[in-house]
């Protein structure tokens, strides 16, 4: 749909990307419409022409969502007054611009622009009050071409106001003189894009610009592989292939950019590694913090401490190992402590006694955890509330798309013990944040497996952390008895251990029946034994249901026993297409009722009830769905254009047709994906794939993700591959270096 009309009002507009929410009063119909969407430089009064569509939210109703917009010249008098009186000009108001249109009449806009002196003749405006609305009026004007401007560049309206924020009002001249500097303000922004037009321009391939640009991104293609750092050499080698210039002008501009600190050169056994500046620093400030942190007075020690933890143990009928009451003393004898282990060690144990004795000294014990599912299992274990460290930290709405955002204002986190859990997936911008919320004084635990997949963004916290030696660390290998029953836990250890769980038998009598391996490499007979598990078999074996409680993972997107194509073979199996069932097409995905569906991106604005709202004890609203959350979908309205989703902890929202960009099906999910949460029962297929996917923390964090019952198919020789397959690879991070430099 079109629309064209003026701003009547604005009703919330976002400081950071001018996401904007309107009261709009269209042209020819003479209606009011609510706008959403991404408004920059747009005031009460101006005249806008929007492309989109009508959505209906629930909580708000019908609304107009923009996807482009366009800045209009106020076509009449009246509408230039309309303008005028909002007060977007310093200067003029309602009775000034009733006088300026009355004298001036169709002629107003030429005066603006082109005889602004002539503004004196109005009573109440002088010659130099003249001159300065003139220059406001056309700046204002200027500075809206930013938005068309940047389109050729593929930065759309959201990311406007940050370029503008950034350059000022000559911002259309900065960016014709050198476009690289997009690359620096907009993240994400396509260089092979910017770097045509530039040579469209007239760049020369050797400028400076161009050249400081391509190291730069070249660091950041790095970040997106997790390395917080590069080989000096491994980046003039990047760099010189992408842009063709000589070494020795890549050299000069790396010495440069050391120089104005927008990047940092360090040595490191005679090694030269180069670092985003953003990335280095936040390293250097989480190493400086929690070295502050474990040297400042122990304020929290409880004395006797001993006798704490066995009145405790009986109290809560548990019994530690030698290395858990060594793991729990530490805890009270450090005010930094390490907690690490795999499945079936006893690590919630240790959490669950810490807050038993904490607690009952009067003392706050706040549970936190990087995701959104593995909190909600944190809270599960332990029986206490857990929050993911967005929440804790209120940092919801930082800039995620910004790499380098590292001086956000987080809330401080009031606690006299904090338990940080899935440390693993914590990167280096998470950690950043964490540590500056912290008050010296509080007791930190941080609690993981080395041994799973790395974090999605950049750096390698928790093994850093360990391998520097600088923090109180305590490794759980013992599997207790009742764990040591369960086939999953052993061969999850085997699997870690590099010891391949094929045809193993020495499980012991009194071990669960609750893993099963299928030897196929077939991708058809493995889709087979995929469809007919979910379906029938399992449900007969022990009462399981695919939507209740069985998981399908792989290491894959690709290819037949990849997501994309499972998600579609398993949705045609236990959803299928009939009439009564409603579906809507998106893209190549049907969504129908019914789906299971995960969201795949943070939507901090998206509304959810939970409970129903005639019982106010169990009713709950709010906003925010993110990233890795599962849930099915009970309703598709075409009348309304939306599709309505519950998830697993009960949340339900509503996505109007135009937002179906957030959710993908997740019948069948990575085992990246599934990083943090623990499922019943888990189907792990393991097809022939990259050699990169095949690893050994892959295969040991697929099984991991199991409770009850595991079932693996893939063939015997892949395995073997996966279990010795030990060579994960290696991050180039600088976190434990600085450690010693500190110190």
């Amino acid at each position: 749909m079109e629309l064209r009309g003026q701003i009547e009002e604005i009703i919330y507009q976002n400081e950071s990307n001018s996401y904007t929410i309107a009261v709009f009063s269209t042209e020819e119909e003479q209606e009011i419409v609510t706008v959403v969407g991404y408004l920059p430089f747009i005031a009460p009064g101006d005249s806008l022409k929007l492309q989109g569509k009508m959505v209906v939210h629930q909580e708000y109703g019908e609304q107009f969502k923009i996807d482009t917009f366009e800045k209009l010249m106020p076509q009449t008098a009246a509408a230039l007054e309309k303008y005028l009186a909002s007060g977007t000009i310093k200067g003029i108001g309602p009775a000034t611009a009733r006088k300026i249109i009355e004298k001036f009449g169709e002629e107003t806009l030429t005066i603006f622009k082109f005889e602004p002196m002539r503004l004196a003749e109005i009573k109440g405006i002088s010659k130099d009050k003249a001159y300065e609305i003139g220059e406001e009026f056309n700046e204002k004007w200027e500075v809206w071409q930013i938005v068309s401007f940047l389109e050729e560049f593929g930065i759309g309206a959201n990311n406007s106001k940050k370029v503008y924020d950034a350059l000022g009002v000559n911002a259309v001249e900065k960016i014709q003189e050198n476009p690289y500097i997009l690359v620096d303000i907009v993240y994400g922004v396509n260089f092979n894009n910017i770097d045509k037009i530039a040579m469209q321009i007239g760049i020369p391939m050797d400028s400076d610009y161009r050249i400081k640009s391509g190291i730069k991104y070249a660091l950041l293609v790095a970040s997106y592989n997790g390395h917080t750092c590069v080989l000096k050499q491994n980046l003039i080698d990047f760099v010189k292939n992408i842009l063709e210039v000589d070494e020795d002008r890549i050299e000069d501009n790396l010495i440069n950019l050391n120089v104005t600190s927008e990047i940092h050169i360090t040595v490191e056994n005679h090694n030269e590694y180069v670092f985003l500046e953003a990335l280095y620093k936040a390293e250097k400030y989480i190493a400086e913090r929690l070295l502050t942190l474990r040297d400042c007075d122990n304020v929290k020690y409880i004395k006797n401490f001993d006798n704490e933890i066995k009145k405790h143990e009986e109290k809560i009928d548990i019994e530690l190992s030698e290395k858990q009451f060594d793991a729990v003393r530490q805890i009270n004898e450090n005010n930094v402590c390490i907690i690490t282990g795999g499945p079936g060690t006893g690590k919630t144990t240790i959490i669950k006694c810490v807050l038993e004795i904490y607690k009952s000294h009067k003392k706050k014990v706040v549970l936190c955890a990087p995701t959104g599912r593995a909190a909600k299992r944190m809270s599960e274990t332990t029986g206490e509330d857990a929050k993911t460290i967005h929440r804790l930290l209120e940092i919801g709405k930082f800039e995620e798309d910004k790499l380098g955002s590292i001086d956000t204002e987080v809330a401080p986190v009031d606690a006299d013990v904090l338990v940080v859990d899935e440390m693993s997936m914590v990167d280096v911008f998470l950690m950043n944040y964490l540590v500056k919320a912290l008050f010296l004084g509080t007791k930190v635990i941080f609690v993981g497996d080395p041994n799973q997949l790395p974090s999605v963004g950049p750096g390698s916290i928790l093994k850093d952390l360990i391998d520097s030696g600088e923090f109180a660390t305590v490794h759980l290998d013992k599997i207790f008895r009742q764990a040591a029953k369960s086939k999953i836990i052993v061969n999850a250890h085997n699997v870690n251990n590099g010891v391949n769980f094929i045809g193993k038998k020495d499980y012991g009598d009194d071990s669960e029946n609750d893993f099963f391996y299928i030897n196929e490499s077939n991708q058809d007979k493995m889709l087979y034994q995929v469809l007919s598990l979910s379906k029938e078999r399992l449900k007969n074996y022990g009462d399981y249901e695919f939507f209740k409680n069985i998981q399908v993972l792989t290491p894959t997107k690709k290819g037949k026993m990849g997501t994309k194509e499972l998600n579609k073979s398993l949705q045609a199996e236990l959803n299928p297409k009939v009439d009564e069932i409603l579906e809507k097409t998106y893209g190549d995905i049907i969504f129908r009722e019914g789906d299971r569906v995960m969201q795949i991106k943070n939507n901090y604005d998206i509304y959810w009830e939970k409970g129903s709202r005639n019982d106010l004890r169990t009713y709950e609203s709010g906003t925010g769905v993110f990233n890795g959350e599962i849930g099915r979908i009970i309703k598709i309205s075409n009348e309304e254009r939306q599709i309505q989703v519950e998830f697993d902890d009960g949340k339900v929202t509503w996505y109007a047709f135009s937002e179906l960009d957030q959710l993908e099906h997740a019948y069948a999910i990575t085992i990246h994906k599934a990083q943090g949460s623990e499922f019943d029962v888990v189907i792990l297929v393991v097809p022939q794939s990259s050699n990169m996917l095949l690893t050994r923390n892959l295969l040991y964090t697929g099984i991991t993700r199991a409770k009850k019952l595991l079932i693996v198919i893939g063939n015997k020789n892949l395995i073997e591959f996966m279990v010795n397959n030990c060579d994960t690879k290696k991050r180039n991070t600088g976190l434990r270096i600085k450690f010693e430099s500190i110190d």
